[in-house]
């Protein structure tokens, strides 16, 4: 684990308020797993106060992304800056997804933002694994496809693809499913993916999530970021310690 005042690079602006930095940042980008995320100091001001946690979007060499929506004012701030400016980055932080399993076909399923940490999860699988992704959003005007491949799409209001939500879609494709041995992969909003959790442990298919949560450390201490176990043992773990990243079967949503 690393903090860095790392050169932001170039940054993009995907759909509207929707962006993409790319950062030199190669301490972390040499060691980092797609799944992982990073806490982020918008300012150095004393408000917000608080780190922002960002998905990894993608590693190239020495530099890695992040992708981002405005949502108040510590992502305006962060959003502001230009080309030159330093990010105060800790990370690498929590546990990524586990790509090793015995499966041949990938299932991706993103709402929203969720799409974010995804780029990453492809570029470590288009070698060796069959990738079919879902992307859902409210609009056509919030999808985000960047860096994934085979893509079906879902908006709420049909305006792009299927009429529904991604879950819906993954559903309608159940039959050209069926017959692959497929592990799904999986994040978004909380209740999509209690949608996206409960249709895998039905059907018992193997589905890995990366969850959302605010947080204030990010590696542990603070012990404010806790989520439900399903295991009696083990009454809550930590979102950013024990995850993000978790199977469906060992959380309650």
């Amino acid at each position: 684990m690393f903090i860095i005042n790392s050169p932001l690079v170039e940054k993009s602006e995907l759909q509207s308020n929707i962006f993409l930095f790319k950062i030199h940042c190669p301490e972390i980008a040499l060691i980092i797993k797609p799944g992982q995320f990073l806490n982020i100091r918008v300012t150095q001001a004393f408000f917000p106060l608080l780190r922002r946690p960002f998905s990894v979007s993608d590693v190239e060499g020495e530099y890695i992304y992040i992708l981002f929506s405005i949502f108040g004012e510590g992502t305006q701030i962060l959003a502001d800056k230009k080309n030159g400016e330093t990010i105060d980055i800790l990370g690498p932080l929590g546990k990524g997804f586990n790509l090793d399993d015995d499966y041949y076909t990938a299932v991706i399923v993103a709402g929203g933002l969720g799409a974010a940490p995804f780029p990453f999860v492809t570029r470590k699988l288009q070698k060796n694994k069959e990738i079919i992704s879902f992307v859902g959003s409210r609009t056509s005007n919030e999808i985000i496809t960047y860096g994934m491949e085979n893509v079906y799409t879902a908006s709420d209001d049909g305006s792009i693809g299927f009429k529904g939500n991604v879950v819906e879609l993954l559903k309608s494709k159940n039959v050209e499913l069926i017959n692959k041995k497929i592990k799904i992969f999986g994040c978004g909003p909380t209740p999509m993916l209690k949608a996206l959790a409960e249709y895998c442990i039905n059907n018992d298919l193997n589905c890995e999530i990366s969850t959302e949560c605010v947080m204030a450390c990010g590696f542990g201490i603070c012990q404010g970021c806790p989520i439900e176990s399903a295991q009696l043992k083990d009454r809550f773990k930590l979102v950013c310690k024990d995850g993000p990243v978790f199977n469906v079967k060992n959380i309650l949503l």
